[in-house]
């Protein structure tokens, strides 16, 4: 069989194409969020602010580190909606193991993270064996342990035992919160990763055409269990991070983390169908979030309405960003 290949001219058409609508999307929201800057710099008091900027970077990192997961679940054609709880809980367990199990900082600290490797990966696991929508798995794992947490709390904060390390996580290295710090690193983890590695290659080939990725030989079910693992990690450093920052480890917090986490993703132009998506993007898109929540806060919009004002934002910006790719990819074809 003959297996026609395609010339040079074609292939840096074909990149063109894709960098060209990535690109788009990016400076897209790259002039959306100055934008906001310099709407809630002239109008909120105290937004430019370095207290205010610094605790924007921490708002920023408990939606980013697990955004960097979850956009490559998505660019799969996946999605993992377990985030939320999956946080509260990881606060609650580390908090338990290191006061009331009496496990010590760094046994209670490994514990969490490693039972974040496992739901994340039953949730997987469900999916790559039984076939099991992965929106079904994780409503699963997002009910039992958002249960667990507020059974083994009693819905009461368990406070974390005193500790160097805990203050260091909770506090700032040279300045910058520690949880900004983590998310920058992991982020330059998951960029080199999802760009220069085979793995990469494999996830967004399995978003793009499933089938197709078996046929060439990759292993979805590897593949499906290795990315949810992957968010069960993250879920559970935010958890932990989370916990040092509050002092103590609660059931209820990040209510409704997991929206945020996908608003940010898909803001950040991943294909919800899969197969298209940057980190860089994903980055964007939390910056996007993080501004617009601090800024209305800020403005004194009443609590109930924010959610009402974010949630219209964030479906226009989508909207927007789609408008725009359709056009150029209509333009380029043409």
């Amino acid at each position: 069989m003959t297996v026609i290949d395609s010339t040079p001219q074609q292939r840096r058409g074909s990149v063109g194409r894709r960098l060209g609508g990535r690109s788009l999307n990016e400076i897209g929201l790259l002039a959306a969020i100055v934008v906001l800057y310099v709407v809630l710099g002239s109008t909120a008091a105290g937004f430019l602010s370095l207290d205010n900027q610094l605790g924007m970077l921490r708002d920023a990192a408990t939606v980013g580190i697990a955004a960097w997961g979850v956009t490559l679940v998505i660019i799969a054609g996946e999605i993992d909606i377990s985030i939320g709880p999956a946080v509260a809980f990881s606060s609650v367990l580390v908090a338990k193991a290191a006061t009331e199990w009496g496990l010590g900082i760094g046994p209670a600290v490994l514990v969490t993270l490693v039972a974040g490797i496992a739901w994340g990966a039953l949730a997987g696991w469900l999916r790559a064996r039984f076939d099991v929508p992965s929106f079904i798995a994780t409503l699963g794992v997002w009910s039992a342990l958002g249960g667990l947490g507020l059974y083994l709390t009693d819905a009461l904060p368990v406070v974390l035992p005193d500790s160097g390390f805990f203050t260091v996580l909770g506090g700032t290295v040279l300045g910058i919160p520690t949880p900004a710090v983590v998310m920058v690193v992991l982020f330059f983890v998951f960029a080199y990763v999802a760009r220069y590695t085979a793995y990469g290659r494999s996830v967004y080939a399995v978003g793009g055409n499933a089938p197709a990725a078996r046929m060439a030989g990759v292993n979805l079910a590897k593949i499906r269990i290795l990315l949810f693992a992957t968010t069960g990690l993250l879920s559970a450093i935010t958890g932990v991070l989370l916990a040092a920052r509050l002092g103590s480890g609660n059931g209820g917090a990040a209510s409704g983390l997991e929206f945020d986490v996908i608003a940010a993703v898909v803001i950040g132009g991943t294909a919800l169908a899969g197969g298209r998506g940057s980190m860089l993007g994903t980055l964007l898109g939390v910056v996007f979030i993080t501004v617009i929540s601090n800024g209305l806060v800020l403005l004194g919009v009443n609590s109930f309405l924010q959610n009402v004002v974010r949630g219209v934002i964030i479906v226009v910006a989508v909207l927007v960003n789609v408008i725009i790719t359709k056009r150029a990819r209509a333009t380029r074809e043409s």
